[in-house]
């Protein structure tokens, strides 16, 4: 595959997170780079300041160009979140005090019952709003719409201030990848075909399987080959309710999971070595350094400019995601060098490196989090100690890669809009009807797709 090898394991077009992260990430991660080179030199010419390791740069450039085009007079650029998220999600705040540091924007953080309306206007403590970014999906709206009457954020729905546009929710679910690798596959770009994964609904059914063969029994056919499937739920995140072949090695649990919970997915398992860094750690019962094996998660974030950046992360259980880790920075080679034996050169050079030295840089990278509030609703942000090594070559690739998806995202849309994914949408009709006040096309959105990348 061109520039790199990998394949996505799932999208999110809802409400993506992460477009902060990276940013802190490489702050903490280059003054721990130079931290290293002073105890040892490790001899790799890298770039840390890269415009793509920086994705929030370019979200909040299209923020700003939203807000222009429908705001008004002293009207306030919205960032909406679950009322229990407010005090523990980093990004957000930072998004919001950024907002309101530019010059003539007014920005601000708040929970979705906090909007009102204010003589036909959509307002927050009585200014009018301009657009809204809503971190979460329309699912959760609708249910605390249930709760909460949410009138007001409906309405900025309908006159289409809300990013991303909740005409997106239809197509994000994992369920598409069945569409992409079935009979309309020539519908959409060569090279997001051949990232994607066999995908199929998970239910009594026949289809083909992933080298094309007939399958009688779905069910029966994953008992069969369970090491090298993944049982995940079409809508969700964290992990929550994924089984994994030979992780979970109980198939009637997981199948009588899916069955349970209703709308899952089977998935083939993207091989490992495809996803894997060694990264230096500290051991500190032995008191030593040691590689560790960790699985890679990429996520692109995408917008309507094209690539606005990334956020890398690691960990530790094969879920197609990985998960239980924490993130890494990332840094551009600058030398036309190969980029396997560059990432062996640092790991055996930090590994060369005195124990107690190294453990001063880690106690430094933990200070340094705390100073930034460098958090998720569960604690402290883990930070691998060593970059992910990425080439000018693939950042090319990765700018083609992502084009490519957000076209085949408009015509996802457009094959929802026009009835043809009916059988494959399973969204209660009252979300569908969120759904249709704000249809996309193009529009101001951001939007991730999750990658087992591999830039060896």
């Amino acid at each position: 595959m061109k520039g790199f090898i990998g394949y996505h394991s799932e999208w999110n077009l809802g409400s993506p997170g992460g477009w902060d992260y990276q940013r802190i990430t490489q702050i903490i991660g280059k003054a721990v780079w130079e931290r290293l080179n002073r105890i040892r030199s490790i001899g790799v010419d890298v770039d840390f300041d890269d415009p793509l390791l920086f994705p929030i740069d370019g979200f909040v450039a299209m923020l700003l160009k939203a807000h222009k085009a429908m705001a008004g007079n002293g009207s306030l650029v919205a960032v909406v979140a679950e009322e229990e998220t407010l005090e523990s999600v980093t990004e957000n705040q930072n998004l919001a005090k950024r907002l309101d540091s530019v010059q003539g924007v007014s920005g601000a953080l708040m929970a979705p019952h906090e909007l009102e309306l204010k003589s036909g206007t959509v307002c927050w403590k009585g200014l009018p709003v301009s657009i809204i970014f809503m971190d979460f999906n329309t699912d959760v709206l609708l249910s605390l719409h249930r709760k909460q009457n949410l009138t007001p954020l409906l309405q900025a729905v309908r006159e289409g201030r809300v990013i991303n546009p909740r005409g997106t929710e239809p197509i994000n679910v994992k369920s598409m990848f069945e569409v992409l690798g079935g009979p309309n596959g020539n519908r959409f770009h060569k090279d997001i075909v051949e990232r994607t994964p066999w995908t199929r609904q998970f239910y009594p059914r026949s289809t083909q399987g992933p080298k094309g063969e007939e399958i009688d029994d779905l069910i029966e056919w994953t008992r069969l080959n369970w090491d090298d499937l993944v049982l995940k739920p079409e809508r969700g995140y964290s992990g929550k309710g994924v089984c994994v072949g030979k992780v979970n090695c109980d198939v009637d649990e997981a199948i009588d999971l899916a069955f349970k919970k209703g709308n899952y997915i089977v998935q083939e398992k993207i091989p490992l070595e495809l996803w894997a860094e060694d990264i230096p750690v500290l051991d500190l019962e032995k008191g030593e350094l040691a590689l560790e094996r960790v699985q890679t998660d990429f996520r692109c974030l995408v917008g309507p400019s094209g690539l606005f950046g990334f956020l890398s992360r690691y960990g530790g259980v094969p879920t197609n995601v990985g998960s239980g880790g924490g993130v890494q920075p990332l840094a551009v080679l600058r030398a036309n060098t190969d980029p396997g034996e560059v990432v062996d050169q640092i790991n055996e050079t930090i590994l060369g490196m005195p124990f107690g030295d190294v453990l001063e840089v880690i106690e430094m990278q933990k200070e340094m989090t705390l100073e930034h509030r460098f958090t998720y609703l569960l604690g402290p942000i883990k930070i691998a100690l060593r970059p992910r090594i990425v080439t000018n070559n693939q950042l090319a690739a990765l700018k083609d890669y992502c084009a490519d998806l957000w076209s085949d995202c408009l015509s996802l849309e457009k094959m929802w809009l026009e009835g043809e994914l009916d059988g494959i949408v399973k969204i209660e009709e009252e979300e569908l009807e969120i759904a249709r006040l704000q249809p996309w096309g193009g529009s101001p959105a951001i939007i991730a797709s999750d990658g087992l990348f591999c830039f060896r």
